[in-house]
């Protein structure tokens, strides 16, 4: 590589804060992301490597190596990565694959075609279980070759596995940061297999669920009104009346939910002068008339 290209690459780290290589040591890390790298190479397109970043944060990555990227630093490149600037100016810049991963104790290449020579390629999520058991020891680094032709087979020489995302066999191109957020994704997934995904709401004592005593007092003021409608005969109410509290009982509304049922029968049983006839039936007028 010439003189010039290498001074390009230097003023390109000159912009990262973090451009020193990170550390490889093998004290387990507090966050198993934190030592998973994503590489690279010779990507065309600026909003390519932008959009990377913003598919990297969303999933907890944050350690973005470019080799001799065509375009970089690029307004494009700022643009697309939205608000994950800190992993884009952080990324660093190499001049070659092997410069990216050279202290990685793991290196996949993600690959869109099979190849004949090596072992069968991984799935995803099993690379992603890999990788994270290798983290410990050392940084393992995801290869992704640039848009146009992938990866070489030179480049392939430089990764201990390959994997390959099972897309649509009769259309397997996906964008580059596409089979980023893919790759981040099934990490996360591996990374943290137990989140507990529970709505603000969980909190709110309105959307706690009731009492005994206020299902009770439910079921009473729904068998009146229904009595009173003559939907339940009262002369043998019970069976229906079953049925509902096994209705009920399987929809488990909250409390919240339960005054509105409430709200319901109070309306049917005192209406409220504002509602609207029913067809067939003569309109009310109110008092305060002309």
């Amino acid at each position: 590589m010439g003189g010039e290209e290498t001074n390009r690459i230097s003023r390109m780290n000159e912009l990262s804060p973090d451009s020193a290589t990170r550390s490889s040591s093998s004290s387990a890390p507090a966050d198993p992301l934190s030592r998973i790298r994503v590489v690279l190479v010779q990507t065309q397109h600026p909003g390519n490597i932008g959009a990377t970043a913003r598919a990297m944060l969303t999933m907890g990555l944050d350690d973005l190596v470019l080799v001799n990227p065509d375009r970089y630093p690029h307004p494009q490149a700022r643009a697309t990565a939205a608000h994950a600037l800190p992993v884009l100016q952080a990324a660093r810049v190499v001049p070659t694959l092997a410069d990216a991963v050279s202290d990685c104790g793991w290196v996949v290449a993600l690959s869109a075609r099979s190849r004949h020579l090596g072992d069968a390629p991984m799935l995803p999520w099993a690379a992603a279980q890999r990788a994270l058991s290798l983290t410990r020891e050392a940084p393992v680094a995801f290869v992704f070759g640039c848009e146009r032709t992938g990866l070489t087979n030179a480049e392939l020489e430089h990764c201990h596995a390959t994997t390959l995302i099972p897309a649509n066999p009769g259309y397997t191109s996906l964008n580059l940061s596409q089979a980023v957020q893919i790759m981040a994704y099934e990490l996360r997934r591996a990374a943290y297999p137990n989140v507990q995904v529970s709505a603000p709401k969980a909190e709110h004592p309105w959307y706690a669920p009731p009492s005994a005593d206020d299902m009770e007092r439910f079921y009473e003021h729904l068998q009146r009104i229904l009595s009173a409608t003559g939907f339940l005969d009262p002369a043998n109410p019970r069976h229906l009346m079953r049925r509902l509290r096994t209705f009920f009982n399987r929809a488990s509304p909250d409390r919240n939910e339960l005054n509105i049922l409430r709200g319901i029968l109070t309306s049917i049983e005192k209406p409220k002068r504002r509602r609207i006839p029913l067809a067939g039936e003569p309109e009310q007028h109110g008092d305060d008339g002309d």
